[in-house]
């Protein structure tokens, strides 16, 4: 199958925001006007998260949903409060594809085979946050990497494809926003044990981590953000009604991590497939879907 390149981008309320280790959330722009670029750029597609939803128990991307969907056509994955089957038929009737359960699924098992049932395993992702303990294994965390489940994370992920989950969405909460690339350990352990996609995010800095979490680590799909986001902010002028917020200075700056090397989904796509992985969606000159 090819790989999926999917931006992926973390909201808080009304902006589309960026932190490290999940935390320190700088405020980027307008989500819609990111996805929107991303759609055009050639997303296979493209993951919207509510990064506060469990601070308030409640998703409030609805409406962004909803304005998303009317004009961007990639597949939507949409996560973060999502505690109840009716909070997943709401996003999917909003103009979601599929959803992303962390929180309510470790809480709640059963919710996993309940949805999938329900709406269908292929829409049904299974989130986990990651965190390597001393020993070297790792742990699985809710909210954003702050609350410790004391799930172990290989057993839970076996556990969560048998409930019927039709892909992991794993994040390497020590690798995130650090630009120091994936942990490929991480990724290798899960999609070695797994017969469903797995998704590896979080760490993503230079090209050659992207091709590294698909060679050595065995990802079906990438989900990125920094390497995406910090090249387009620069030229990211529609800063109306952000000074509410109270925190766009960064916005305004055009400044990313040092770390990160931005890259556009086209220079992504073509690297990859020049290391003979074959990419999904046309790039321009014939060399996708293995051409």
């Amino acid at each position: 199958m090819p790989v999926r390149i999917i931006p992926r981008l973390d909201i808080k309320g009304p902006n589309l925001v960026k932190g490290i280790h999940l935390e320190g959330l700088r405020v980027l722009g307008k989500p819609e006007d990111f996805a929107r670029y991303y759609y055009e750029a050639g997303a296979d597609e493209l993951i919207y998260m509510d990064v506060v939803a469990s601070l308030y128990g409640r998703n409030s991307l609805e409406e962004i949903i909803t304005r998303t969907a009317k004009e961007i056509f990639s597949p939507l994955t949409v996560g973060g409060g999502l505690r109840t089957i009716d909070d997943i038929k709401n996003v999917l009737r909003a103009g979601a594809d599929k959803v992303a359960i962390n929180t309510a699924a470790i809480k709640n098992p059963a919710m996993i085979r309940e949805a999938s049932m329900k709406f269908g395993s292929s829409t049904i992702v299974v989130a986990i946050e990651a965190i390597r303990q001393a020993d070297g294994s790792y742990m699985a965390y809710t909210d954003n990497g702050r609350d410790h489940t004391g799930v172990e994370v290989l057993g839970w992920a076996k556990k969560a494809e048998e409930l019927g989950a039709g892909e992991i969405m794993l994040t390497s909460v020590d690798r995130d926003g650090t630009g120091l690339g994936f942990d490929v350990e991480l990724t290798k352990m899960v999609s070695r044990e797994v017969s469903i996609p797995v998704i590896a995010h979080g760490g993503a800095g230079e090209l050659e981590h992207i091709y590294k979490a698909i060679d050595e680590g065995g990802a079906d799909a990438v989900a990125i953000s920094s390497i995406l986001h910090y090249g387009l902010i620069a030229h990211h002028k529609n800063l109306v009604g952000y000074d509410a917020e109270g925190n766009i200075e960064f916005l305004k700056s055009g400044k990313g991590n040092s770390r990160i090397k931005s890259a556009g989904l086209d220079e992504i796509k073509r690297y990859i497939f020049s290391k003979g992985v074959e990419c999904r969606h046309p790039i321009g000159t014939g060399v996708a879907d293995g051409e």
